[in-house]
């Protein structure tokens, strides 16, 4: 614990103490993700002070069109419910009035906060100036991952043992995290934080064995690249990346490194080595490969990268889909991969709720004959396996499921969401956020697969960006895989520095099958550099071309009415 020093102050000195202030709890429902498209449909609030509710606020608001499908599973809020409810110009200024004068509270309040100030502009009225306190950015300071796997609502609301269980309802969720901030305000009060000021500058406290070990970055590079921590038997524990590489590594050691999992490596590591890289994307791919050789046990991602699987529509009489480890060259259409064979899985069913496709593992042949399955009864499978569905007919069932995967996935998705729709109004929340949660495995994976088969095709690929100061920096790719890098000084004519290059990058065989010759996160690494607005193509053996209405256009659209599912995930990279 660290040491206290009474210090003589003033009144106006001490702040506001915490006990005084009138704390208004918020929380909304919404039809999407982003506050410039997407329309708010409930407001609850709950008004405390000193422990005290002093007063509930709750609304429902008429968006001013449908809801969609994904929201209604999320939330239970239908259109016959905001039917009669006041818009949002009508809502809004009576929860401005609730609100007036007090400091602001959410979970993960950019989001909330985020749809308040964006009507308020468009309605035209003044932002009054909250002072905003997110529950989400005290939580990961005061909570460890020892007590929850992650800060959502709902996770904290049971380990504080809350009245009230979130379901995104807006005033549920905002009396749930009222119980969340008194436990927060308590546990921070233990460690001397009394005053509105203080809370807001609160940050977590540095152990002093941990700043009594800054001495390992001294003599790092000031340089972009990779760092390793090792343990005093010169064992891995960590890999980072960094554009500076000795400014990164003291971070560990000050107030501005407060994951609980990163004191306790630092408290083992022993040394840090760096590796020095030309450019970021080289040092992202590095870190990339190392983790996935050492298996460090605090780097929390791409650890077991060689655990991916692939959905596989085979290729037979009948084709069903397979979840494989391996793709081959061998015509069959792939999504993936999977992080799990769960996730893969679930993918599968999603295919299998809208197309009666056949979901028996044995192999067909156009003779083969045996009694009808459950599903075959249910009309979920043309039951080829009996001779009423002819090869013919059930190729036409099976292109669907090829061109959801490799080419257009509309139709499929659209069948998926009339699915959805209709188990909404029977009121099916809980089957129709399956659906939901099955669609989004499926496009994930198919937008994967349709991105990395162009770059994994083509047996080279060199590209070009603008240098940090100057000159440019040029990578060369074979096969979905980071075959050299290299920086050309400003002024320099470029051409010298992209032939010896291409000369000196490593030589990568074709890989066999349709995955890339590197795991697929070192190609998706790649590919997000590719896609930034500066980059430009300098040669390209093969082809680059994606479907015109394939998964990724898909993906656009569903991930925003996604990111209020997500609210309160905690998010940390590669820790």
């Amino acid at each position: 614990m660290p040491t206290a020093h009474a210090i003589q102050a003033t009144f106006d000195d001490l702040g506001t103490p915490l006990s005084g202030v009138t704390f208004v709890v918020v929380d909304l429902e919404t039809t999407g993700g982003n506050p410039r498209s997407n329309r708010i449909t409930e407001i609850g609030a709950v008004k405390v002070r000193g422990g005290e509710v002093l007063g509930e606020f709750q609304t429902l608001v008429n968006p001013g069109g449908p809801i969609p499908a994904f929201i209604s599973v999320l939330t239970g809020i239908t259109d016959s419910m905001v039917a009669s409810a006041p818009g949002i110009a009508a809502a809004l200024p009576a929860f401005l009035e609730f609100a007036a004068g007090s400091v602001l509270v959410a979970h993960n309040a950019p989001f909330d906060i985020g749809f308040l100030r964006a009507n308020c502009a468009e309605l035209g009225h003044p932002w009054p100036g909250h002072q905003v306190l997110d529950t989400v950015h005290l939580a990961r300071q005061l909570v460890s991952r020892d007590e929850v796997p992650n800060r959502k609502l709902g996770s904290l609301a049971q380990l504080f043992g809350a009245t009230i269980t979130p379901d995104h309802r807006a005033l549920h969720d905002a009396q749930a995290t009222v119980d969340v901030l008194h436990a927060l305000l308590g546990r921070v009060g233990n460690l001397g934080v009394h005053t509105l000021e203080e809370l807001a500058s609160y940050t977590s406290r540095v152990r002093p064995e941990q700043r009594r070990k800054r001495y390992l970055a001294d003599d790092l590079p000031r340089a972009p690249g990779v760092y390793i921590f090792k343990d005093d038997r010169a064992r891995v524990l960590y890999v980072g990346t960094s554009v500076d590489i000795q400014r990164r590594v003291r971070s560990y050691f000050t107030a501005s490194e407060h994951r609980s999992r990163m004191a306790q490596m630092v408290g083992l590591a022993t040394s840090v080595t760096p590796i020095v890289c030309a450019t970021v994307l080289e040092a992202q791919v590095r870190e990339l490969r190392l983790i996935a050789e050492h298996k460090p046990r605090f780097n929390r991602r791409s650890r077991h990268p060689e655990k991916g699987v692939w959905l596989k529509l085979t290729v037979e009489t009948f084709p069903r889909l397979s979840v494989v480890r391996e793709t081959r060259d061998d015509g069959a259409e792939y999504a993936g991969p999977f992080g799990s064979r769960a996730m893969a899985e679930m993918a599968a069913a999603a295919v299998h709720e809208v197309v009666p496709l056949r979901q028996c593992t044995k192999r067909l042949s156009a003779t083969t004959t045996s009694s009808s399955c459950a599903l075959a009864e249910m009309g979920r499978c043309g039951a080829p396996c009996t001779g009423q569905q002819s090869p013919q007919d059930y190729a036409q069932v099976a292109a669907r499921v090829a061109e959801a995967i490799g080419g257009d996935a509309r139709p499929l998705v659209d069948d998926l969401h009339e699915r959805m729709r209709r188990l909404c109004e029977s009121e099916r929340f809980e089957e129709a956020a399956t659906v939901r949660d099955r669609m989004l495995a499926l496009v994930r994976a198919a937008d994967r697969a349709q991105r990395m088969a162009p770059l994994t095709a083509s047996p080279e690929v060199v590209a070009a960006r603008p240098g940090a100061v100057g000159g440019w920096e040029f990578v060369c790719v074979r096969y979905g895989k980071l075959a050299g890098t290299t920086l050309s000084p400003p002024g320099a004519d470029p051409r010298p520095y992209i032939d010896a290059l291409v000369d000196s990058a490593e030589v990568v065989a074709r890989p066999v099958g349709r995955a890339p010759a590197t795991h697929p996160e070192e190609t998706e690494k790649i590919l997000r550099w590719l896609e930034t607005p500066q980059v430009r193509m300098v040669r390209i053996e093969g082809e680059w071309s994606c479907p015109v209405h394939g998964a990724g256009e898909v993906r656009e659209q569903l991930e925003p009415l996604m990111s209020r599912v997500d609210n309160g995930f905690e998010t940390s990279a590669m820790a």
